[in-house]
């Protein structure tokens, strides 16, 4: 007799055998002994988690001649089924028979009735790889088809199926095996093959199956033809070119110890050895994480990979902080795999850019930024946000990196602006006149908790909106009515945007102080209403306070401690009647009388 492998060996033969999709098994029985069977089912999951199987357990249970509701696997019918000679169980392999030809032979035999059995099922597997045309030609069979016949339908990509097909089904969506499951499995079969396994191979094996217990068994299966009646765990590795778990902590802790050197030795040794780069990738990332989950729970249980000796010497090396940074840079080259030549490279720099990774402290001066949070409390939906006329005061100025950090998700942050960058065309002597403060007191920096939620809740496609309209301030330069607020805002650049506010970077907190004071001004709302093409109110930040921010902004989105996003509301300024000045008069009120001198020809 030929060899079967065991995933057919041991496919289950009826409901209390299947391996999880409890709540499928449960509704079918219950269907059954309620005589409420659907004319057509819908399988969705992944691949090998038991749809083609239930899908016979299920044909064998209604075909059943015991009354029990249950297979007897004694019967006629349900020894047809089981040796699959049964003539009215019919599987169709839609990859092979996708076409409307196919469909239409299909049709016409739908209307004779079952040989030998109650009902006539049809199972087709891998639906979603039918055509359109032949959906079509299906539709009205599987909407009315004979009472007689029952369709069963099998897909992994079920948002591939028509709409109309799957509205006329009962979807039953399969979940992946559970661990505990398949490890249980693969201990039942070992047991009834007589060979001996040790229980890392086992574990492993559950790992690689990924909750299909198909692929699980042919694992299973690969590793007894390579070890036969005892597997280890290096046949396991051999084959599959997996890493043991030691050589995963030597390469961290090479990388604690930044031995350049040995890391980069123990890479190419596994490189030489055909290790599977896109695994190693993932493992990395999973160890990472457990030691993380570990140091926020204390809970032992809840680690399937390290042991809890393994698992501190990760902790005791670096910082919560720190592992996430990595974390990072594992799952971005990750990512770069797909389109990589040689994908061993990319792991290598990957590593090596992770002995560069340092805990990101933010150090204080003994005289702090003084913020308005000791004077008011942080509101999440603000109306209108007066400031304070400025005194001098010093900057905080907060240790960087060479490079500004760009958080992967939103907001983006542009570069902080250039010292060097002229404010205007005009004077800034003259632009910078003195401007009706909003309040009696010294206007003071925005308070950074503020500008956190403000960046909290900015977002990439209004900041490349908003960079777009900035393009055209130059143009406001040469009218007379914008000039003075085009000037201010010509070098600013954007930090963030949302829906009705824009953050913004400018050279000193001086300039950024005046751009506050204008809230209140109502030609300056004009200016952005036309500028922005709506209204929207503008926030300004000091380059200082900017890289203040950022380095805040990024300790806390790791940390996960970010304010929740400040809701703006967009500011309506009663309009009044404005005389409207002639040449001589507007010239006065943009460059002030004491800097004019009027000469008569």
């Amino acid at each position: 007799m030929a060899y079967k492998a065991l995933y057919r060996t041991y496919r289950p033969n009826s409901f209390d055998e299947v391996a999880g999709q409890k709540h499928v098994v449960q509704t079918l029985q219950h269907a059954v002994e309620q005589h409420k069977i659907a004319h057509a089912y819908l399988f969705c999951g992944p691949r090998g988690t038991g749809k083609t199987s239930i899908a016979k357990i299920f044909a064998k249970t209604i075909n059943c001649e015991n009354p029990n509701h249950k297979p007897c696997l004694e019967c006629d019918n349900c020894r047809a089924v089981q040796d699959g000679s049964h003539p009215d169980i019919i599987e169709i392999d839609a990859a092979s028979n996708n076409g409307v030809e196919e469909v239409r032979t299909l049709i016409e035999k739908v209307k004779y009735a079952p040989l030998k059995g109650k009902y006539k099922i049809y199972i087709i597997d891998e639906v979603h790889m039918m055509s359109t045309g032949a959906f079509n030609a299906l539709l009205k069979t599987i909407e009315e088809p004979p009472e007689h016949v029952i369709f069963i339908l099998a897909t992994t990509e079920p948002h591939k199926v028509l709409p109309t097909i799957i509205s006329r089904c009962q979807r039953f969506d399969f979940t992946k095996v559970p661990r505990e499951e398949i490890v249980q499995r693969i201990h039942t079969i070992l047991e009834r093959e007589q060979i001996t396994c040790e229980e890392e191979v086992i574990r492993i094996i559950a790992q690689l199956a990924d909750g299909g217990l198909r692929d699980a068994l042919s694992i299973l299966d690969q590793c007894i033809a390579y070890a036969q009646n005892h597997i280890q765990v290096h046949h396991i590795n051999e084959i599959y070119g997996i890493t043991t778990i030691q050589e995963k902590l030597d390469l961290y802790h090479y990388i604690y110890g930044k031995d350049a050197v040995s890391l980069l030795n123990a890479i190419d040794q596994l490189i030489e050895k055909g290790i599977d780069i896109k695994r190693l990738t993932v493992d990395l990332i999973e160890i990472l994480k457990e030691s993380i989950i570990f140091e926020y729970t204390k809970d032992a249980s809840l680690l399937h990979i390290l042991n809890s000796e393994e698992v501190l010497t990760l902790i005791d090396g670096k910082s919560i902080a720190e592992r996430f940074q990595m974390i990072h840079l594992l799952m971005e080259t990750y990512d770069k795999y797909r389109s990589a030549a040689n994908a061993g490279s990319y792991f290598e720099v990957c590593l090596l850019q992770m002995l560069d990774v340092k805990a990101t402290v933010v150090t204080t001066t003994s005289h702090p930024l003084e913020t308005p949070r000791q004077e008011q409390k942080p509101v999440s939906t603000v109306n209108n946000v007066s400031r304070e006329t400025s005194k001098k005061k010093p900057i905080l100025e907060v240790p960087m990196d060479d490079e500004p950090f760009t958080p992967y998700d939103t907001p983006v942050f542009d570069s902080p602006v250039t010292k060097s960058a002229k404010s205007s065309h005009i004077p800034e002597n003259i632009v910078s006149k003195e401007i009706t403060a909003v309040s009696t007191k010294a206007l003071k920096p925005l308070d950074n908790e503020f500008v956190l939620g403000l960046l909290a809740g900015a977002n990439k496609p209004e900041k490349a909106k908003d960079s777009q309209h900035f393009q055209k301030i130059p143009e406001f330069m040469l009218d007379f009515k914008y000039a003075k607020y085009g000037s201010l805002l010509k070098n600013a650049g954007i930090v963030g945007s949302g829906n009705t506010y824009i953050v913004v970077c400018v050279d000193n907190q001086a300039v950024a102080n005046e751009i506050n004071e204008m809230d209140s001004k109502n030609e300056f709302h004009d200016f952005i209403t036309v500028l922005m093409e709506k209204n929207k109110k503008i926030f300004a930040i000091s380059a200082d306070q900017q890289k203040y921010v950022i380095k805040e902004f990024k300790d806390r989105m790791i940390a996960g401690t970010l304010p929740d996003p400040i809701q703006i509301e967009a500011v309506t300024i009663e309009k009044k009647e404005v005389k409207e000045l002639t040449q001589e008069e507007a010239v006065l009120d943009l460059f002030g009388q004491e800097n004019i001198i009027i000469t008569e020809e």
